[in-house]
């Protein structure tokens, strides 16, 4: 398949699933124009600066992992790493559509408790963590320690719904941040060393 051909199926389906949406909320009586509202304009410049530099850190897990799949996938089709970072990349959107949809707070709405949808997540994660042990052993794994370490603290601090005047926010934001800096760092250097390393092996 050519590369004009693949990029008119992805607009097709792009165009596709805008209809959907569209026919979806006239089903349930919501206005389409709501799918365009912009985000919601900053009180002052600084606001949520750092919440969207923590979406900006989530995206590059994802994106590094699926390129880096692509190219592994043409370098050395039969790479015993390959299905590593297909599922890294895999499991890295899912945490990106999350933190970008606020799955867990529609999750709400259905009278789904936050807690229920933090155990699915766990259970995923945990599954994923047990199926690729080895690869991940042979990895720098302690930055994705220290990133789910501390993701692990900010998800805490978010369940004890403490009081006060933004220093539970800074409790919460600040190693959270801190982890999608780690987990950035954790899969950039994973797919790179990768990447490199079947260069390396196709060339000899």
């Amino acid at each position: 398949m050519s590369i004009y051909k693949t990029i008119f199926w992805f607009n097709s389906l792009g165009l596709l699933l805008i209809i959907f949406l569209i026919f979806f909320n006239k089903i349930f009586e919501v206005s389409a124009e709501g799918l365009f509202l912009p985000p919601p304009s900053p009180q002052y410049p600084s606001a949520g600066l750092l919440t969207h530099t923590f979406q900006l850190l989530c995206c590059v897990p994802p994106i590094v992992c699926t390129f880096s799949f692509g190219l592994l996938r043409k370098i050395k089709p039969l790479g015993k790493n390959n299905k590593f970072i297909l599922f890294s990349a895999l499991l890295t959107a899912g945490y990106l559509i999350n933190e970008i949809y606020r799955i867990h707070i529609i999750a709400l709405q259905f009278q789904i408790p936050k807690l229920v949808t933090i155990l699915i997540y766990s259970s995923v994660a945990l599954s994923y963590g047990v199926a690729f042990r080895r690869q991940i052993k042979s990895t720098r794994y302690i930055i994705i320690l220290a990133s789910v370490g501390l993701l692990f603290i900010a998800v805490t601090v978010d369940s004890l719904h403490l009081s006060g005047n933004g220093t539970p926010n800074l409790l919460e934001g600040i190693p959270k941040l801190l982890s999608g800096l780690n987990m950035a760092l954790y899969f950039w250097f994973v797919c790179y060393e990768e990447v490199l390393h079947s260069l390396q092996s196709s060339n000899n």
